[in-house]
């Protein structure tokens, strides 16, 4: 599908990844791109020279507020995002009914070929990545995109009716989508994250549920049969719903028993793989392995073809990921663990004591779970960030008093290096997002590599 938007003034709130990639593609489309960046601290070159060379001379970039004389022309609004739907200038421009597009929606209508959208709470950075390999070694070109960190507008216009997008697409990237269509869909969980944004569990849930939206009986959505949201939803899913589980045996579907994949029609079950035959671990690794399975048998991916892109594929990076051992102890890099729920899921990866490092920018989360199951598992807590007092309280409350509070993320690895114990493994999994110490997660869990990589053995 192809929109019109040649000779348009379109509007892009924010400069980061999703709004360069949008402004490259407006530019290429022969539309009018009207940057705007709310951040005063950010100057017009900064901006400028974050733009693709081609675009820099034609567009417009506005630093503060804009005025409504320059929002008086403008065709469509493509926010980033970052920019809540509630935020006071996404209010004015849509008591003004100026269209607003996120840039999935953007991108989807210049894109070719077939979609496959991801999302959910936990677990879509490595199903995304997982789902894309498969899609490579079948398809020979797939496109990877979206909240993973590769702008979906980016790409857009080089795809042709051969490709398969596969896009990681997150809450906040579905609370502007029109067109949108994805053939194969997935919604991997559903737990409290980012209600700060959403304000309410019912909005979050409806938000990660328009993944669906357009899907008919002739596409596929694949469930978590375990989540209390997803499992209700299937009973409302537009699309043909696949389940998979890793608790229940399914009559269909795709379920865990002991430590073997099985594939169940009709009640007649066929084992695909053992959990022994991939390099991930977890029990939540095992779940995004039987929805990239779903997902690429909805694809018509020979199942032999799917089984041999997992057993070669690797952890990804900040997710449960194995760094090194220096002297008798085991380090992994969980930094992607922002919210509880992650957090749950690599204690549960842990076989062995753990020294555990939490907290961070404050979401409004609880953590009353993720106390729960730190069970024989965590022998210390080392807290840091914004929320170490909020944690530390929960603790209290479930009688977990191995805590300690280090003021630097840098006093909390020497100290996790000096107390831990050969046979021991350290485990930074935050529960929280980053942003009280550093721009994103992924600068969190790289600096904990590089600390860990420099001890000696």
């Amino acid at each position: 599908m192809t929109a019109d938007l040649k000779g348009k003034k379109v509007l892009v709130i924010g400069s980061g990844l999703s709004g360069v990639g949008s402004v490259n593609l407006l530019n290429k489309v022969g539309a009018l791109p009207v940057v705007l960046e709310e951040n005063t601290k950010v100057t017009e070159d900064n901006i400028r020279n974050k733009l693709h060379e081609e675009d820099r001379e034609g567009t417009r970039i506005i630093v503060g507020t804009i005025s409504d004389e320059d929002l008086s022309d403008i065709a469509l609004t493509v926010p980033s995002p970052a920019v809540p739907l509630d935020a006071p200038t996404v209010m004015r421009i849509k008591d003004k009914n100026i269209p607003i597009w996120s840039e999935i929606e953007l991108a989807y209508n210049f894109a070719k070929g077939k979609m496959i959208a991801i999302t959910g709470t936990n677990g879509k950075t490595t199903t995304t990545t997982l789902v894309g390999e498969i899609m490579k070694a079948h398809f020979g070109k797939a496109y990877v995109v979206g909240n993973i960190g590769v702008s979906y507008a980016e790409s857009a216009l080089e795809m042709d009716e051969s490709c398969v997008t596969v896009g990681e697409i997150s809450s906040f990237q579905l609370e502007a989508v029109d067109n949108f269509h994805a053939n194969v869909s997935a919604i991997l969980n559903i737990t409290p994250d980012h209600l700060n944004r959403h304000h309410t569990m019912e909005c979050y849930a409806q938000m990660k549920e328009n993944i669906t939206h357009n899907q008919t009986k002739e596409d596929t959505c694949v469930l978590n049969y375990d989540n209390e949201y997803t499992r209700d939803f299937g009973a409302r899913c537009p699309a043909k719903v696949v389940f998979f589980s890793s608790k229940e045996k399914l009559e269909d579907g795709f379920y865990l028993d002991g430590e073997d994949i099985y594939m169940a029609t009709a009640g007649n079950a066929m084992k695909i793989m053992n959990i022994h035959d991939m390099n991930l671990v977890g029990t939540c690794n095992v779940e995004n392995v039987m929805a990239a399975i779903a997902m690429s048998l909805a694809m018509d991916v020979p199942l032999a073809t799917i089984l041999s892109v997992i057993r070669n594929f690797k952890a990804v990076e900040h997710r449960i990921e194995f760094v090194a051992t220096k002297r008798g102890v085991d380090y992994y890099n969980d930094s992607k663990g922002t919210n509880p729920d992650a957090a749950i899921q690599g204690v549960k990866a842990m076989c062995k004591p753990t020294i555990l490092i939490g907290g961070g920018y404050d979401k409004g989360n609880d953590y009353d779970e993720w106390i729960e199951s730190f069970g024989d598992t965590i022998k210390l807590l080392v807290l840091i960030g914004q929320t170490r007092q909020k944690i530390a309280e929960c603790c209290d409350k479930h009688g977990f008093s191995n805590y300690v509070f280090k003021d630097t993320y840098e006093e909390a690895l020497e100290f996790c290096t000096e107390s831990a114990q050969k046979g021991d493994a350290v485990l930074l999994s935050p529960a929280c997002a980053s942003w009280d110490m550093f721009p994103n997660y992924e600068t969190r869990g790289k600096r904990f590599k590089d600390y860990v990589n420099k001890l000696s053995d």
